[in-house]
């Protein structure tokens, strides 16, 4: 009793005493309990860390995807006959949250363009204009270019050989600045402009009536682009531009120069080549190591 009496000291005395206390049996299991109580409860805290700093990065990356969706991609509407049709597209757009319209020698632009665009008027107000698909092309840096056509082709009709625009919008990496051209309501897009594309897509119709209207290819177009947004993670992945594209295929142009084949065949070989690269969505590493290829490839011929 007299240590506890001394103040400080028999404070400090007393705690020491406290804590060599014996615990009963009953004690024991309550302070273990309690311990994995204590333990689960940051071990759960933890893992709610873990499972929200990851939500957030999903989201993040599903926001920046949404963003680049609707910055990147420019809907090409070559020669329209009729201004109502450019509303329509422009609804169609709008319903799909895109709104870059490029115009390439269109009609005036009637009230009947801003009627027939309901809430997509703003999309119209905003449209550039352009006399021709190449001004368009040198005024913005493209580079991936899809032809939308109903006259598909088949092998020998190179140009025309399509994909469905639900493999079109698997693919698509909305990293880069895209170019999605509708042709003529009449004749659609001439044969040189489809050419000019790096891939063709075409919407599966009955054989007895199969040009649609433009806005309704639009919005199937634009609906399989819309759902896999989220679907494409472009991390780590970087997609090769169309400079890089341009050179792989003048590569392999020279490399072919070299075969000693008709010159149609080597065209042809050259078409069949460029419509590969450009449906394989390839990536700026492969674009590389193939040009590395073919370089010594047609080194080593030029030694022989």
């Amino acid at each position: 009793m007299e240590l506890i009496k001394i103040g400080d000291v028999a404070v400090s005395e007393e705690k020491v005493v406290e804590t060599t206390t014996i615990n009963s049996p009953e004690q024991k299991e309550e302070s273990k309990t309690e311990k994995e109580s204590t333990s689960t409860k940051k071990s759960k805290s933890k893992t709610q860390s873990r499972g929200q700093t990851r939500a957030k990065i999903i989201k993040e990356h599903e926001k920046n995807e949404i963003s680049l969706f609707k910055e990147n991609i420019y809907i090409v509407f070559v020669e329209c006959e009729t201004p109502g049709n450019i509303g329509f597209l422009a609804r169609t757009m709008a319903n799909f949250g895109l709104k870059n319209l490029i115009l390439i020698n269109p009609p005036k632009l009637t009230n009947e363009a801003y009627y027939q665009a309901t809430h997509g008027k703003y999309i119209v107000e905003n449209a550039k204009i352009y006399p021709t698909l190449d001004d368009f092309y040198q005024s913005q840096r493209i580079d991936f270019k899809v032809a939308s056509t109903g006259m598909a082709g088949g092998s020998y009709n190179l140009a025309r050989i399509p994909i469905r625009p639900e493999e079109l919008g698997k693919s698509l990496n909305v990293s880069n600045n895209i170019a999605i051209l509708f042709g003529r309501e009449g004749d659609g897009l001439s044969n040189k402009e489809i050419s000019d594309c790096d891939i063709c897509v075409s919407i599966p119709t009955d054989p007895a009536y199969p040009i649609m209207n433009i806005s309704h290819a639009a919005a199937i177009i634009f609906y399989e682009l819309f759902k896999n947004k989220h679907d494409y993670c472009a991390e780590g992945i970087s997609q090769s531009s169309d400079l890089e594209k341009k050179y792989l295929v003048k590569d392999m142009e020279e490399l072919i120069d070299y075969l000693d084949i008709p010159d149609h065949k080597k065209r042809n070989g050259l078409k069949t080549f460029n419509n590969i690269v450009s449906r394989a969505f390839i990536t700026g590493r492969e674009i590389h190591t193939l040009k590395g290829i073919l370089r010594r490839l047609k080194n080593k011929i030029g030694e022989q």
